[in-house]
């Protein structure tokens, strides 16, 4: 399955949120919510959304060539193990997020949901809102970096 879209939710009191009716099937037998790595220091940070085996495959390819006992090994492996949790939909489609992934991302009551492919991003909507922003500006020259795969 392919995650694309912008959905804008909130949170309720209890922290907990709506999955997007049209991922709800995809979703059924669990999700895991990660940190997502920041690719600059300072970023706009949002957690991840998988389907269990999708992040296993992404956290394998990451750490796939690195020497499994080099401190860089272990350092990556404690950050996408460490910082994921595995949760499942309640009866009404939602997730309970995890205090620290909510205050990683900085979330607050309002959020967007994005597709990012193979998994779905969590964003405060204002975060969203700046950081897409900038993304837009400059699409042509992310686009045009890609001309070049050498």
């Amino acid at each position: 399955m392919i995650f694309r879209g912008t959905f804008e939710h909130s949170l309720d009191t209890k922290n907990r949120l709506t999955i997007p009716a049209r991922y709800r099937e995809a979703l059924k037998a669990g999700v895991v919510v990660a940190f997502s790595p920041e690719t600059e220091i300072g970023e706009t940070r949002s957690l991840s959304i998988w389907r269990p085996d999708d992040y296993d495959a992404f956290a394998s390819a990451a750490l796939a060539k690195l020497n499994p006992l080099s401190p860089r090994a272990r350092d990556l492996s404690n950050l996408l193990y460490g910082n994921s949790w595995d949760l499942e939909l309640d009866s009404a489609n939602r997730l309970v997020l995890p205090q620290p992934a909510r205050e990683f991302a900085a979330l607050d009551r309002d959020v967007v949901i994005t597709g990012a492919g193979d998994h779905m991003q969590l964003w405060d909507r204002t975060a969203f809102g700046h950081y897409n922003s900038l993304a837009l500006s400059r699409f042509s020259e992310i686009a045009a970096s890609f001309d070049n795969t050498d």
